[in-house]
């Protein structure tokens, strides 16, 4: 799935329901108005009244609705943003943040680096919607999301997804799902338990595309967990991950289970499987709810829910020495940060120093939940810690090192290696978790990576580290002892 698709391919990914290419491209029908993911169940249109989009947003702008039968509005993210280093995917991967909705397009274009009218143009000339679209796009999903699974009044939900007003809110609405907020709330699917409240937390499918290994990404968070901001409770197989997260308008505390559903009995085709079983079970509380898609886009990040398992596998199990552990464990991920500067303070200073830092400098939460009982402390509250710590904190508190959604990898690495004490393996680890790119070889590993790996280097070192068992296959020798393959060489986690 490397590279542009073309028609032919689109539509035969159509015409066989593929899910593999759900979040890649949308299809609309000109017969009908309704645009819909690729592996829609619905009767396969002709040919010539077909039209392609890369995006749901450019769908919409040209005046079709979402399907209400495959929900194109839900499904992963395009894995091109998170490889793409470019002002095109750094603004996707920030309109997903939701930047524009706090920050408007002139905040977006001022971290780009680039004029709100270049942004602009670049976005409409490439995904065929500029940034109010795509962002418009996003907040009607937030607001589908909140409206049939909470018993929010329609009011609260509308300013909660970021519309301006209950007037915008209802026009896009019924532009995007040809429903009123009632009547969409009222076709909400069942599933069997009662509908959710605000006090019991917001419950949330995330999908993710193709086979998804959670076992080695549970365990590395089972390591990696902090007291007092994480646990991941459970017997193997069916943990649930918890944490607490700092969000911009408030606090949040997020539950995420490992158990990832079963295909239903009869479902058909393999693509129609992979359809119904992609997604896995997550349970948010946040003290404002205008932090939901800015919560749900960490948790994607977190758990690498917008890879492309396909692309990845076919890539390194070209590789010989990787092909059997790419076939044993077919879908394995990266995973990335939940708190892109958090993250890089906890890979300096390893998981015993974090946990100081939490006893230390965390925000208490106002109400404990278990064991759960801070957020992790901003950077502007460790710069006056001193060595590398300090530098790092001050670096992120004055916007010298950014590490944000949209943030340019290379210039943040270069950034990160010109403060004191920082190596080039924890600048390296920091690119590829709390950046998240699919492409980095940390230095000081066993040989270099490939060029055949690219753009999924970070990937053919996960396979490594997964196949070297629970501990990653690190010895106890030297400073390493006791640590990941993620940490840092002289910093035990």
């Amino acid at each position: 799935m490397d590279g542009v698709i073309d028609e032919e391919t689109r539509y035969e990914a159509v015409r066989s329901r593929d899910a593999r290419f759900d979040g890649e491209f949308f299809f609309a029908v000109e017969t009908t108005g309704i645009y819909c993911r690729p592996s829609c169940p619905a009767v396969t249109p002709k040919r010539q009244n077909v039209r392609y989009y890369t995006t749901a947003a450019a769908a919409q702008t040209s005046g079709f609705r979402a399907c209400r039968r495959c929900r194109p509005d839900a499904v992963p993210g395009s894995a091109e943003w998170n490889v793409r280093a470019d002002v095109v995917g750094r603004a996707m991967r920030m309109i997903g943040d939701g930047v524009v909705d706090r920050e408007g397009v002139p905040g977006l274009a001022v971290r780009l680096g680039y004029s709100a009218r270049q942004v602009q143009r670049q976005l409409t000339a490439e995904l065929g919607a500029g940034p109010v679209a795509l962002a418009r796009a996003q907040r009607a999903h937030t607001a589908r999301v909140l409206l049939q699974t909470t018993d929010l009044p329609i009011t609260e939900i509308a300013f909660a997804a970021g519309f301006a007003s209950v007037r915008q809110f209802n026009d896009t609405i019924r532009a995007v799902y040809a429903l009123t907020p009632t009547a969409l709330r009222a076709a909400a699917p069942k599933r069997g338990t009662a509908r959710a409240t605000p006090a019991a937390g917001i419950p949330l499918r995330l999908a993710h595309r193709g086979p998804y290994q959670a076992a080695p990404v549970f365990d590395l968070l089972a390591r990696e967990a902090v007291d007092g901001i994480e646990e991941v409770v459970g017997e193997p197989g069916d943990r649930t991950y918890r944490r607490t997260l700092r969000l911009p308008y408030g606090t949040g505390i997020v539950a995420v289970r490992e158990a990832v559903p079963e295909p239903a009995a009869g479902a058909g085709s393999s693509s129609e499987a992979m359809h119904r079983g992609g997604w896995l079970d997550a349970r948010l509380h946040l003290t404002d709810l205008r932090d939901l898609t800015t919560a749900v886009q960490r948790l994607r990040r977190l758990f690498d829910l917008d890879a492309d398992p396909y692309a990845v596998d076919e890539r390194l199990g070209a590789d010989p020495a990787l092909a059997p552990l790419v076939a044993a464990r077919p879908g394995l991920r990266s995973p990335g940060a939940a708190d892109p500067d958090e993250f890089a303070v906890r890979a300096l200073v390893g998981r015993e120093g974090a946990a100081r830092l939490v006893a230390r400098y965390g925000k208490a939460l106002d109400a404990a939940c278990g064991v759960l009982t801070h957020v992790f402390p901003a950077p502007a509250d460790l710069t006056g810690e001193p060595g590398p710590l300090g530098a790092l904190a001050a670096a992120l508190a004055d916007g010298t090192l950014r590490l944000d959604a949209g943030a340019d990898r290379d210039d943040a690495e270069a950034t990160l290696l010109a403060l004191p004490g920082m190596d080039a393996r924890t600048a390296a680890l920091i690119r590829m978790r709390a950046l998240g790119d699919p492409d980095v070889d940390l230095p000081g590993g066993p040989g270099q990576a490939p060029d055949t790996w690219r753009p999924w280097r970070s990937y053919g070192r996960r396979h490594g580290w997964a196949a070297a068992g629970p501990d990653g296959g690190v010895s106890g020798r030297g400073p390493n002892c006791g640590s990941t393959p993620d940490a840092p060489g002289s910093v035990p986690r």
